[in-house]
């Protein structure tokens, strides 16, 4: 049996293996699991075990927070220990993390090893994300590249890679038609609930680590004037005093995946810095405002059903006041059965 050590740190890549896993173990495929320690907070990382039932973990490395450099270093060191020691035939990673990179980069200086990169081919082309970085080093040293859309495929193309590239669909559209039928009411929101109302994720450190941008964004959201719920990032917590909330911003906890999938269900639109969140808005057909200047997800700007603004009040205003005309297309990203393809291909190529 082929045994593939997965390797996972942050809140979107915890969520995207709970599906991956089901089905590498239907295929028969051997599944080892390692923790970077990347998120580490209970409602970013375990309680997506109790939830969505992820199979134990084989082992924590408890990197935590850090510079990207000196986390980075911390993730290829101990991911080469794990990989020496358990000797597997492929190592998969999800996504644009530093968990991403750092285990990339280990395995590839180890022989015989096989890379596989689940979300390969995205772009923003903004050099300055660092997940930007992340993605384009790992797509470069993997052997297995499975892309969500065409545009992925291309965009590896454009950049000399084509072998063993599979446009598979994303795994996220599976988990939105696993989990959706258990999404999970919050308590303690019936005021904000029992109306129409917004769902706003910010937390990237473009925005938040910028005042001038924050502001932008709060004046955008109380121009609005639609209640709007906040599950805060953790890192954003200590932020906080430096920011001026609007009144119709209620902050909440971070919330579960299963928490978050009933908030999509129930509101009326969606502001957002986050890529996943952005392909979630599109599925649950909820408009989606994209405070950022680009989007690795272009497919989903088609029909005005995502709009990038950038942290502009204006831009966020108008693009509130024009969701009613966004149009949907169901056919972006596959069909909801990605990991079953990926299990398939990689139970026949190793």
């Amino acid at each position: 049996m082929k045994r593939i050590l997965s390797v996972i740190g942050a809140r979107p890549q915890f969520i995207k293996a709970s599906v991956v896993s089901k089905a590498l173990m239907k295929a028969g495929l051997d599944e080892v699991i390692a923790h970077t320690g990347q998120h580490y907070d209970f409602l970013m990382s375990s309680v997506f075990w109790e939830e969505l039932q992820l199979p134990d973990l084989y082992a924590n490395l408890e990197i935590g927070s850090d510079l990207h450099g000196r986390q980075t270093a911390l993730i290829i060191e101990k991911v080469e220990a794990l990989i020496l020691k358990l000797k597997p035939d492929a190592v998969m990673v999800y996504g644009d993390t530093n968990s991403t990179l750092g285990a990339a980069v280990a395995t590839s200086k180890i022989t015989g090893i096989k890379i596989v990169h689940i979300e390969s081919g995205l772009r923003s082309f903004n050099r300055n994300m660092p997940e930007e970085v992340n993605r384009v080093l790992t797509d470069h040293v993997s052997d297995y590249l499975f892309c969500s859309s065409d545009e992925g495929v291309r965009n590896l193309a454009k950049e000399g890679i084509s072998k063993n590239v599979y446009n598979v669909g994303d795994v996220m559209h599976d988990c939105i038609r696993t989990f959706m039928p258990i999404r999970k009411k919050i308590a303690d929101l019936e005021d904000v609930l029992n109306k129409a109302f917004g769902l706003m994720t910010i937390h990237r450190p473009s925005n938040t680590d910028n005042p001038a941008n924050m502001l932008e964004i709060f004046k955008g959201v109380e121009r609005i004037g639609v209640p709007v719920i906040w599950p805060l990032h953790p890192r954003n917590r200590s932020l906080l005093s430096n920011w001026k909330i609007p009144s119709n911003v209620k902050i909440i906890n971070p919330a579960s995946y299963l928490e978050m999938l009933f908030l999509l269900d129930s509101c009326e639109f969606v502001i957002t810095d986050s890529g996943g969140v952005q392909k979630e808005a599109y599925w649950m057909h909820k408009a989606c405002i994209t405070v950022r200047d680009e989007t690795e997800w272009v497919e989903t700007l088609s029909k005005g059903a995502n709009t990038l603004t950038g942290p502009n009040s204006e831009k966020i205003y108008q693009a509130f006041n024009s969701r009613e005309d966004a149009y949907w297309e169901s056919a972006l990203y596959g069909d909801g059965h990605a990991s079953e393809a990926i299990a398939n291909i990689l139970l026949k190529e190793l």
